[in-house]
C-alpha cells in the first residue's frame, strides 16, 4: 500500500511507534479491523466494540504474520512492532486520508436520503466503462466502513466511488475530510434520521457538510427536482450542475417509459446530445440514479455510448430492490432499509407487478416526534396502490394498518406484532403467482423473510 510505512503510518494518526526497529520503514500490505482477515504483512487495528474488544485478539493477529498493530493501551511485553493511539476510530480516518493522499485518485462522494445505494452502484457501472472504480460494498459508508473501503484501493485503481452515510450533525464533515471528494453528488433531502436532524432544512445542512472538504477545483452533482437542493444556488462560487425530469436541469430525461419489474426506459439529455436508454432496474425513481450516472459520466468524459452501456449494464444488489423469482412468487427484495419516500417508491413499483400484490412493510426508524404520523402517511398511501393485501409488522407499523383501512376499508390490511410472528404466519397467507415487496428499516432484520421465501438466494 503505497507510503503506508509503520512510520508513516504512527504519523498520519498522530501515533507512537514501539519496537519497530528495521521494520519501521516497511509498507502493509494491508488493513483490517477484522482478526479473522489478517494477513503475513498486514497492519491490524483493534475496535473496541459493542459484543467485542479487537485488543483481545492482537496476539492473535500477530501470530498470522501481522507487521504491526495499533492499540489504544500500552503493550509492556510486546515483541512486536505497534503504534498507540489515543482512539482506533479516529486513527482508521486519518490514516485513510494520508492513503488517499497519495494515490491521488478522483473521488466521487454520494449522499442523499434515500438511494444512495443504488445511485452508487449507477455511477460505478457508468465509470466502469471507462476507468477501473474502487466502489463502496454493502454498507461501508459510516465513519469506520468509509475508511475500509479507501483501504481497498491500490495504485491500479482510477476513480474511488464512495457511498457516505450520516444520522447526525458533524458526521459528515468527519468523512468528508477523509475522503476529499473531487465529485459530490446529492440524492435528495427527505424524512430520514429525523430524530437527530429534526427538520428537512436540518437534512439538507447536515448532508451539505460535505461540501466544506470537497477539493478546490470540484464539482456538485445535485437532483434538481429536489426543492431542498434546488435552494443550493452556488457551492465554493460555482453553481451545481443539476439532474432531473421536471424542472430546467443541465442533465434531464423524457420520454419515460415505465416497463413495470423489466425496468424503465427513457430518454437521457446532455450537453452532447440524446441518447434512448434502457434502465435494468424498476421504478420510474431508478431515471433520477440513471441522471445522476450520466451527470458523473460527462464530468469524466465519457461519451454518450458509454453512459448507454454503463446505464444498461447495472443490476440491483440484495436487500435494495433485488428481483428474485422462484418459480413460485416474485420477491422484491427491498429490505435493507426504509423511509416514507423510499416505501412510497417502492409501492408505486409493486402496483405494476402481475398476480396477486402483497406489501410486507415493517417499522421505520428514526423519524422523530413525527413517526407515527409519517406511518399513517405510507399506509393511506398504500391503500391507494391497487395491492390486494398489505402486511404491516411492529410497533409502529400497527398506525400504518389503521390508516390502511380507514383510507381504503376494501383493502385487506393485517397487523401483526412481531418478525418472529410474521415468519411464522406468512407461509399460510400467500400462494402462487403472488408478488411480495419486502420493506422495512434495516433494524427489522426482514432479511430473514426474504431467506424464508427464498432459501436458495
Amino acid at each position: 500500500m503505497k507510503n503506508l510505512s509503520l512510520r508513516n503510518i504512527a504519523a498520519a494518526c498522530n501515533g507512537t511507534l514501539h519496537g519497530a526497529g528495521e521494520a519501521a520503514d516497511q509498507w502493509v500490505k494491508s488493513i483490517t479491523t477484522d482478526s479473522r482477515k489478517a494477513e503475513e504483512g498486514c497492519l491490524f487495528i483493534p475496535i473496541v466494540g459493542a459484543r467485542a474488544d479487537g485488543h483481545d485478539y492482537i496476539k492473535q493477529v500477530m501470530e498470522k504474520g501481522a507487521l504491526g498493530t495499533l492499540s489504544e493501551r500500552e503493550l509492556k511485553d510486546a515483541d512486536f512492532p505497534y503504534i498507540q493511539v489515543e482512539s482506533s476510530l479516529q486513527a482508521v480516518k486519518d490514516i485513510a486520508e494520508f492513503y488517499l493522499k497519495q494515490l491521488k485518485i478522483p473521488v466521487v462522494g454520494i449522499t442523499g436520503s434515500v438511494g444512495k445505494t443504488s445511485t452508487k452502484e449507477m455511477i460505478a457501472a457508468v465509470l466502469s466503462q471507462k476507468y477501473r472504480v474502487l466502489k463502496t460494498q454493502g454498507n461501508f459508508n459510516n465513519e469506520l466502513g468509509m475508511p475500509l473501503t479507501v483501504f481497498r484501493l491500490r495504485d491500479e485503481d482510477e476513480i474511488a466511488v464512495l457511498e457516505m452515510g450520516i444520522s447526525d450533525f458533524e458526521e459528515m464533515h468527519r468523512l468528508a475530510k477523509t475522503a476529499r471528494p473531487d465529485t459530490c453528488v446529492i440524492t435528495n433531502i427527505g424524512y430520514c434520521h429525523l430524530e437527530n436532524l429534526k427538520s428537512l432544512d436540518g437534512v439538507l445542512k447536515a448532508k451539505t457538510e460535505m461540501f466544506d472538504y470537497m477539493k478546490e477545483d470540484g464539482k456538485v452533482i445535485l437532483n434538481g427536482d429536489d426543492e431542498k437542493l434546488r435552494t443550493v444556488d452556488q457551492v465554493h462560487g460555482k453553481k451545481p450542475m443539476l439532474f432531473g425530469v421536471k424542472n430546467q436541469c443541465d442533465i434531464y430525461a423524457d420520454c419515460i417509459v415505465n416497463l413495470g419489474l423489466k425496468g424503465v426506459a427513457c430518454r437521457i439529455h446532455t450537453d452532447l446530445g440524446a441518447v434512448d436508454v434502457k434502465i435494468p432496474t424498476p421504478g420510474e425513481h431508478t431515471v433520477y440514479n440513471a441522471l445522476a450516472g450520466a451527470a458523473v459520466g460527462r464530468c469524466y468524459g465519457l461519451s454518450l455510448e458509454e453512459i448507454k452501456r454503463g446505464i444498461e449494464s447495472q443490476r440491483s444488489v440484495s436487500g435494495r430492490f433485488h428481483i428474485i423469482e422462484t418459480g413460485k412468487y416474485t420477491i422484491i427484495d427491498d429490505c435493507y432499509n426504509a423511509n416514507p419516500v423510499s416505501v412510497k417508491a417502492s409501492l408505486k413499483v409493486l402496483q405494476d407487478a402481475a398476480g396477486r400484490k402483497i406489501a410486507v412493510l415493517g417499522d421505520m426508524g428514526e423519524l422523530g416526534e413525527d413517526e407515527i404520523s409519517l406511518h399513517r402517511q405510507v399506509g393511506s398511501f398504500a391503500a391507494s396502490c391497487h395491492i390486494q393485501l398489505l402486511i404491516c409488522v411492529g410497533e409502529l407499523s400497527k398506525y400504518m394498518a389503521e390508516a390502511a383501512k380507514e383510507e381504503n376499508p376494501q383493502l385487506e390490511a393485517v397487523y401483526i406484532k412481531s418478525r418472529e410472528e410474521l415468519l411464522e404466519k406468512l407461509p399460510g397467507m400467500i400462494r402462487e403467482g403472488d408478488t411480495l415487496l419486502i420493506k422495512a428499516s434495516h433494524f427489522m432484520g426482514f432479511e430473514k423473510v426474504v431467506e424464508l421465501l427464498a432459501p436458495e438466494q
